[in-house]
């Protein structure tokens, strides 16, 4: 390519600017917990310097048209006590809504996200991160999609009883009869089953069910990163047929096989210490160990252009239809150079353009196959819809 830097940026922008980005998943609800207690006051989302990865400012300087805040808990909550938080962090999403009316709107259909980017207002949609959130009600489950949750990630970093987790010991070995019931409540009501954070054997099983395109809120390439919560080829092939997404990440260890190494080092530090697990972001001891770890021994590199890899593989598998991105900002503590927060979507954009991606395809991965898939799951929800009532299924021990 014969354009400048420079020139590939103001074509990204301009891009995006037509398309804006349609992230799949951030943190923000739980951090504004960790930091300020929900206090809206006291947390400026106008610009919240360096306490956060996301604020207004840097979602507009970043084209954010749309995104999936992620209502998540952490995992060793009861099941009550988890789907008490759950319902506390949407109500911070709609405090922040109402709070910020000229800038965030509430969005539960494509439709939505497209009045709102042409109001130049920024559709918040909600995704429930963690089927624990949901207490192994689908009354709950229901319930949550009344209040706007538009996607539940099947399991978070621990198995549920109805659901393996890419990060724990398999039990279920995929989904019990109770989880695929889950999944098929999922279609029948409209809300997007997401397949980040599950082993294999759930893809799989999931897949098997789903009479809707499902999707990747935040995940990258297994072929590139050999890491538990990438997607294996297997499952992308399988992705493609269904038409789903794939929500590529900037993680670190998801994107770098060398961060990989590194963040597995720094865990056995903190598993030594009795610092593994609890619930993510914790200040104190935890952070301070990580601290001093990281003084001694420099994490490596992870760039923007790793990033795109993963974005180029996973395109040779799914076409350009089946792409997008999902950051999970506020989400981890690092991210790629040139990606250090929400403002960094055009450089990502710019990268791609100097690879030789047509405008049409770039506009694709921002936002227009987040939209397809929005759209294609609401036909499938009229039809279940029609054929059968709510499912009264309750999770049992024979259900298996």
């Amino acid at each position: 390519m014969t354009d400048t830097p420079a020139e590939r940026l103001t074509r990204a922008s301009r891009i995006l600017t037509r398309q804006p980005i349609i992230d799949g998943h951030n943190d923000l609800p739980w951090v504004a917990r960790e930091v300020a207690d929900y206090d809206l006051e006291a947390l400026n989302l106008h610009d919240t310097a360096d306490l956060t990865h996301t604020d207004v400012r840097r979602l507009r300087a970043g084209h954010v048209g749309a995104q999936f805040w992620s209502v998540w808990v952490p995992t060793d909550l009861a099941d009550d006590g988890a789907l008490v938080a759950t319902l506390e962090q949407i109500d911070f999403v709609h405090q922040m809504i109402a709070a910020y009316p000229d800038d965030f709107v509430l969005a539960v259909t494509a439709e939505d996200v497209v009045t709102a980017q042409g109001q130049g207002r920024i559709a918040c949609l909600i995704g429930a991160e963690g089927g624990h959130s949901i207490g192994n009600s689908l009354g709950a489950l229901r319930t949550l999609h009344m209040l706007g949750v538009r996607y539940l990630t099947l399991t978070h970093d621990r198995n549920v009883a109805w659901a393996d987790s890419a990060t724990d010991a398999p039990a279920a070995h995929g989904l019990t009869r109770f989880g695929r019931e889950v999944v098929a409540e999922m279609n029948r009501i409209g809300m997007l089953v997401d397949l980040s954070h599950v082993s294999v054997e759930t893809m799989n099983d999931a897949l098997d069910v789903t009479e809707a395109p499902v999707i990747f809120s935040h995940s990258c390439c297994r072929a590139l990163v050999d890491h538990p919560r990438n997607v294996p080829d297997e499952v992308l092939h399988r992705l493609r047929d269904n038409g789903g997404l794939c929500m590529v990440s900037f993680v670190p260890e998801f994107v770098s096989a060398e961060y990989h190494a590194w963040q597995t080092r720094l865990e056995d530090h903190l598993q030594a210490r009795g610092l593994l697990g609890g619930a993510r972001g914790s200040r104190g001891s935890r952070a301070a160990v990580r601290q001093q770890f990281m003084a001694e021994n420099p994490p490596p590199r992870t760039t923007l252009s790793q990033v795109a890899d993963h974005l180029e593989h996973a395109r040779s598998i799914l076409g350009v239809e089946g792409i997008g991105i999902g950051g999970d900002y506020d989400g981890t503590p690092d991210f790629p150079d040139d990606l250090p927060d929400v403002s960094g979507y055009p450089a990502l954009f710019a990268e791609l353009v100097g690879r030789g991606w047509t405008d049409a395809d770039c506009e694709l991965l921002a936002g227009g196959n987040v939209l397809r898939v929005m759209r294609a799951a609401m036909p499938v929800a009229e039809r279940l819809g029609a054929a059968r009532p709510p499912s009264r299924m309750r999770m049992g021990a024979e259900l298996s």
